[in-house]
């Protein structure tokens, strides 16, 4: 079964090294509440190459926190 982390995971890897924001990974999932996509972010910021940083969304354009995989 895959997870939403491994969903999250996998939107971010698939769009590098684009970075994308919290609203964009739920709304591009359909994840049930925003703070889903919130909570995951964070969780890999750090990890496995995942930088989360304020930045431009490639997907909606806003200056806000984004996650990326250089």
């Amino acid at each position: 079964m895959t997870t939403v982390l491994d969903k999250v995971r996998a939107f971010v890897v698939r769009l590098a090294p684009a970075a994308v924001c919290d609203d964009c990974i739920a709304e591009r999932l359909e994840l049930s509440v925003r703070q889903h996509a919130n909570h995951k972010t964070r969780e890999l910021a750090g990890s496995q190459g995942f930088v989360r940083a304020k930045g431009p969304c490639s997907l909606c354009g806003s200056d806000k926190l984004v996650i990326s995989r250089p």
